[in-house]
């Protein structure tokens, strides 16, 4: 099968609204009209039959990885057995997901109290407002209680390492500022402000290992974050990272050493790409742990113990587990894990286990472990496909090409399956943001133009992409934009 010159260039927004449509009986109309407050030009109304043909595509169900308990070997993840994802107890690989919430609204960022595991904090809004509030759910009597105001926008969160209390951001004092607050969640009536954070976008990152000082970021813009120290019993704030005079500067990500000599970060200071790097609390001197990976560290965690940190890199769209030692800052091997996309990475108690997200162009994101010691790989969640059997889908292809320029591109190719012979028609599909990158991640309902239609499917990165360093993020900056689109027509 040879794959033709892209034929087209679209978005699927009209497919998108076809494949939603609710479904039907055999008796009524065999037509299905659009909505009224559909503006459609020149786009015939579909057939029922069509969209009894789409619906399996549209029915996959997905799991994330939120938190370990602390003292078991069990988890909290969020899948969908309804209209919305609820935030599931899982108890061993493969278990039943037992539903622990039953809300209309969309529950995330589940965290366990980090000792006994009798609680855990989520946050969701309420009608789609976009305010997420803070909750916490005793496990106990299985009855959620509000943190925060229950009017303001609410996000961020970290449990103390004592787990008596629990850190996060609110714009509650002037609809604006993202000001830290620090409530004890055994007793909602304490919630109250810790420091007034000037401007919005903060996030809390990290506790001490004595509780004293919260790690703080403010995200000022795309090329430029921030660190701060707060000390969480007086709110005084201390930057802890700074401009060097040679340009913006990113820091993501932040933990404590254990200690509470240092920080470990990822920042793009003196470099292109996100490095893995440990801050002297005292010199502010910056040491370098993945100088000798060409790409972004895009997450990291440090083990309960404070003795190990699992990285993943970027590695061209694809996610590369890489393991650290603390005491050394030298990389260690790491077990080999299937190719894809590795997100949600979260270590247990334990030292040995790390939780992760996985997915790829045949699997949707689903729960899984891996033993760092033995290397033994465990899934957790088997999300249900329906009727569908993805294993058959369409293998993510990396490919390369040059731009106009003489610049190297990349991006990923989809094609249809064997039976369809000859020429292809082709979708172009350049991902949105424009801040953004297309990996090899699981394609939902697009399986549909593969497997059905035979059309392949082109995600290009163009220049602006993330993913391939800050000089290449603004390639696309202001005037430049036109370039990009450029990369895309010179696409062969």
């Amino acid at each position: 099968m040879k794959v033709s010159r892209p034929l087209l260039l679209i978005f699927t927004l009209a497919t998108s609204a076809i494949i939603n449509t609710p479904s039907f009986s055999e008796s009524s109309e065999s037509i299905l009209p659009f909505p009224e407050n559909f503006v459609v030009d020149g786009i015939p109304a579909p057939s029922k039959s069509l969209v009894k043909e789409i619906e399996p595509y549209n029915n996959f169900r997905y799991a994330d990885l939120q938190s370990w308990h602390p003292e078991k070997r069990e988890m909290l993840i969020t899948t969908r057995f309804s209209d919305i994802s609820q935030i599931h107890l899982v108890k061993f690989p493969g278990g039943a997901r037992t539903q622990l919430t039953f809300f209309k609204d969309l529950p995330n960022l589940a965290a366990f109290e980090p000792t006994s595991g009798e609680l855990f904090t989520f946050e969701k809004d309420n009608d789609g407002n976009e305010n997420s509030q803070k909750y916490v759910f005793d496990l106990r009597d299985h009855k959620s209680t509000l943190l925060s105001d229950g009017k303001s926008r609410n996000n961020g969160g970290m449990w103390s390492n004592k787990g008596d209390r629990y850190c996060y951001l609110s714009t509650r004092r002037n609809g604006e500022d993202d000001d830290a607050y620090i409530v004890y969640p055994r007793t909602p009536s304490s919630d109250h402000l810790a420091a007034k954070c000037k401007g919005g976008e903060w996030d809390t990152f990290d506790w001490s290992p004595d509780d004293a000082t919260v790690l703080l970021s403010q995200f000022v813009s795309l090329d430029q974050r921030n660190l701060y120290l707060m000390d969480s019993s007086s709110g005084a704030l201390t930057l802890l990272t700074t401009d060097d005079g040679k340009g913006k500067i990113v820091y993501s990500g932040g933990k404590f050493s254990k200690d509470k000599l240092g920080v470990f970060t990822t920042t793009d200071k003196d470099s292109d790409f996100q490095r893995l790097a440990y801050i002297d609390l005292k010199t502010r001197k910056h040491t370098y742990l993945s100088t000798n990976i060409p790409w972004d560290i895009e997450q990291f965690a440090l083990s309960w113990d404070g003795k190990t940190i699992a990285a993943v890199a970027n590695d061209d769209g694809l996610s590369t587990l890489h393991l650290f030692d603390t005491a050394s800052n030298k990389e260690q091997p790491a077990p080999a894990l299937p190719k894809g996309i590795i997100g949600s990475i979260y270590w247990h108690k334990n030292n040995q286990d790390l939780g992760f997200t996985f997915e790829n162009a045949r699997s949707q994101p689903d729960v899984y472990s891996v033993n760092l010691s033995s290397g033994k790989l465990e899934r957790w969640t088997e999300s249900e496909t329906g009727d569908v059997d993805t294993s058959t889908f369409s293998d993510a292809r990396l490919f390369h090409w040059k731009a106009f320029d003489d610049r190297q591109l990349s991006g990923f190719v989809y094609t249809p399956p064997a039976k369809f012979t000859g020429k292809r028609p082709v979708i172009i599909n350049i991902h949105g943001g424009p801040v953004a990158q297309s990996r090899p991640e699981f394609l939902g309902r697009n399986n549909y133009f593969l497997n059905e239609l035979g059309v392949a499917i082109v995600y290009p990165n163009v220049r602006g992409s993330t993913g391939y360093g800050k000089r290449f993020m603004g390639l696309d900056n202001v005037l430049k934009r036109e370039d990009a689109y450029k990369d895309a027509s010179n696409y062969r």
